[in-house]
């Protein structure tokens, strides 16, 4: 991928560009790792290339590496912090597919628990998050090896 910058308005760009309130955990040299504002569950990251881009196809073979260690050390800090019992990672392309951020991809690093509260998302279009946010992040940042700032 080459030549397209920050677009204005984007979260992703502006969590890349280290933005103020973006619960950025961590950045590379083509990706970023961010708590989701309105997540499926406590710890719902997402991990996007740093350049704007939505086509899954035009994201090259480096930044597509990039962005998978970026995941695995999000999988890890997520581990060792909550201890899931699983995870759901997933990439939503399009509107149609479930996609909140059409114009940047992304790809969703989502902790599952046995038992957790799926229903209360789908019956019930409610978010139930044991944990503060802010605490989330804070915790996250320093699994990651992250300065707080």
């Amino acid at each position: 991928m080459s030549g397209a910058s920050a677009v204005p308005g984007c979260v992703l760009c502006r969590a890349a560009e280290g933005g103020p309130d973006t619960l950025t955990l961590c950045r590379t040299g083509r990706a970023v790792a961010l708590l989701n504002r309105f997540p499926y569950t406590s710890g719902h990251a997402m991990v996007a290339p740093i350049q704007h881009c939505a086509d899954f196809a035009l994201v090259d073979s480096e930044t597509m590496a990039e962005m998978m260690a970026v995941t695995q050390r999000v999988v890890r800090a997520l581990e060792a912090v909550y201890q899931p019992h699983g995870f759901n990672l997933g990439v939503n392309l399009g509107e149609a597919a479930g996609a909140g951020i059409t114009d940047h991809l992304h790809v969703h690093v989502v902790p599952r628990w046995r038992g957790d509260t799926n229903f209360m998302t789908v019956a019930g279009e409610v978010r139930v998050l044991p944990e503060d946010l802010d605490r989330t992040w804070a915790r996250l940042r320093e699994a990651l090896g992250e300065a707080h700032g």
